[in-house]
């Protein structure tokens, strides 16, 4: 050791060394406590420079008072890498080698590793070109003179921060970086001072320039432009925000108030409906079968007849027969209140329908067809026996050749759109759709074998005599009896006769009941059951659902003869001919043959 604390060498480190005093920035922490003696091994560092033998004299200080000034200096932070520019470092520190006397020995080491030809170290990956030493830097001051106490910066104030490295600290000589046009300034309170923008948009800095107009100079912001510059348009900014929040605040009332009247009106008032009977305007409306008042009201107010569901429902709940609206079509005027509407469907005369009774024979429905299509007479006729393949008839229809009309059991009973314009096979296709729909639901194939018959349209053709031949709902079941108990050939009443007087009458097309006994015996069409066995080819009407129902499910009391004693409604029946014998007595007395 020599007086000066450097280890032994020829000759000390003079204080006016520029990098006297400052230990140099390997990039490493030192831990205290941990150091190495004065003269011990040197420090291991990641330098790409072969490194040569420690030399006495300053070998010593790079290792040791460097670890204690980094310790003291950096304490435990650390610091990332920085970008190595070489010609900026040059411009901002001028190289200054200083001459060090080299002693014996010391060949061309002389510096501390971390001084590698004189540069910073920092990051222990460059080391070119030597700073040096700034003046302004506490740290790289010089001491008042060789071995007086060095004064200790680290506890007092200026210590913190912790010093920069010297490629990132900012002195006297290095202008401070302008603020880029897109940072804040530092008056400018961000979104990070928790107000809105619409309240801390500058109102207030606005009103102090305006007090004090020369107070701050003109402060600048963003870019070095004048915020008194843009003052008018920060104002013009919060009017307009002012604006945007008053038409919301009238467009919330607003709201409310409309959802209210709404709500009120919904709840209290009564629905919008028009006035009057109507205009001349008429339209055509189709209800479906089985519409309740809504599905109606929804229907005219499409057409336009009815201004509102509701008062539609309204008017029909208060009307005493609104409940009675039927399916089928209706001619109705445009713009009508809800209550004429209702009176006007009620009413006959507005219905466009075709209505299939019972029973009814198809010429009567056709008849019925062209008179509301304002067609000739025999039009809808025509048409059947033309297109009668393509109006929906099941697979089974149409069985043989002897079938006098193919739609005869198919046009199902109910109530059918007819309105003028309107194409008679639509008309029809609407039947015969209804009839197949119904008679699907029947299983009428199974049934038919169940019952010993030989295709479902012979279900049909004994559902149209039970309809044709029944009086009241008690007739049906004994009158189906009646038809199987007759068709079995082998009963020793009538021997496969079924004798119907309603065959015949089809087959005239007439409705009589007086039917002379010889002129039966010398008809022999297949219709007349009289002078054949069994079914006719084909039903004699269109049978209604409850006929139906009744001829699947017949009684089994022994029946086979049943005579309408009064000639109109009283049908009584018979098990024997002697019985049937005194009904047709009783019969000829009550109408007088």
């Amino acid at each position: 050791m020599t007086e000066y604390g450097r280890g032994p060498g020829s000759e000390p480190w003079h204080p006016e060394d520029p990098l006297y005093g400052d230990g140099g920035w390997d990039g490493q922490q030192a831990h205290q406590g941990h150091q190495p003696a004065y003269g011990g091994q040197p420090q291991h560092h990641h330098y790409p420079q072969q490194q040569q033998p420690q030399q006495p004299g300053y070998g010593d200080w790079g290792n040791g008072q460097a670890q204690q000034y980094n310790q003291h200096q950096y304490g435990q932070q650390q610091y990332p890498q920085q970008p190595y520019d070489p010609q900026q470092y040059q411009q901002q520190y001028v190289p200054q080698v200083p001459q060090v006397p080299q002693g014996p020995g010391q060949g061309q080491q002389g510096y501390h590793e971390g001084y590698q030809e004189g540069g910073w170290d920092g990051t222990g990956t460059h080391a070119h070109v030597p700073y040096a030493a700034d003046p302004g830097d506490p740290y790289g001051q010089q001491p008042a003179a060789y071995g007086a106490e060095q004064p200790d910066l680290y506890g007092t104030p200026d210590a913190y921060p912790p010093p920069e490295p010297p490629a990132r600290r900012v002195t006297e000589s290095t202008p401070e970086p302008e603020v880029e046009a897109e940072q804040k300034p530092d008056w400018d309170p961000g979104p990070d001072q928790g107000e809105h923008a619409f309240f801390a948009g500058g109102d207030a800095d606005d009103d102090e320039d305006d007090d004090d107009p020369d107070g701050r100079g003109g402060r600048r912001g963003r870019g070095g432009k004048d915020v008194k510059a843009g003052k008018g348009k920060k104002k013009s900014r919060n009017g307009c925000a002012c604006l945007v929040v008053v038409l919301v605040f009238v467009g919330g009332v607003g709201g409310v108030g409309y959802f209210g009247y709404n709500f009120y009106q919904n709840r209290y008032g009564a629905p919008p409906d028009y006035s009057g009977n109507g205009t001349s305007q008429t339209v055509s409306v189709q209800v479906p079968e089985g519409s309740g008042g809504a599905a109606i009201g929804r229907l005219l107010k499409d057409a336009g007849v009815v201004k509102s569901v509701d008062a539609f429902v309204s008017a029909a709940t208060n009307n005493p027969n609104g409940d009675k609206i039927q399916a089928g079509a209706y001619i109705l005027k445009k713009g009508m209140s809800a209550k004429a509407a209702v009176e006007m469907m009620l009413d006959g005369d507005s219905q466009a329908n075709v209505l299939v009774k019972p029973g009814q024979r198809n010429v009567e429905v056709y008849k019925a067809i062209d008179a509301k299509l304002a067609l000739s007479a025999g039009t809808t006729k025509k048409i059947a026996d033309k297109d009668w393949k393509t109006l929906g008839l099941p697979k089974w229809a149409n069985d043989n050749s002897d079938i006098k009309d193919p739609l005869e059991g198919f046009l199902f009973p109910g109530t059918y759109p007819a309105a003028k314009g309107m194409k008679p096979e639509a008309v029809l296709k609407g039947m015969v759709t209804n009839a197949a729909k119904k008679y699907a639901t029947y299983d009428l194939e199974d049934k038919a074998k169940a019952l010993k018959l030989e295709s479902p349209l012979q279900l049909v053709t004994v559902a149209s005599l039970v309809q044709a031949e029944g009086k009241t709902v008690d007739d049906y079941r004994k009158m189906a009896e009646v038809v199987y108990n007759r068709l079995d050939r082998a009963n020793p009443q009538t021997y496969g006769f079924l004798q119907f007087d309603s065959t015949y009458n089809y087959l005239k097309g007439e409705s009589n009941i007086n039917i002379s006994e010889s002129e039966i015996n010398s008809n022999k069409d297949p219709y007349n059951t009289y002078t054949n066995k069994g079914l006719p080819p084909g039903p004699i009407g269109n049978p209604g659902e409850v006929a139906l129902k009744a001829t699947l499910n017949p009684t089994d009391d022994g029946w086979y003869y049943f005579v309408a004693t009064d000639g109109v409604s009283n049908t009584e029946f018979a098990r024997t001919h002697e019985e049937f014998e005194k009904l047709r007595d009783k019969f000829n007395e009550s109408t007088g043959n």
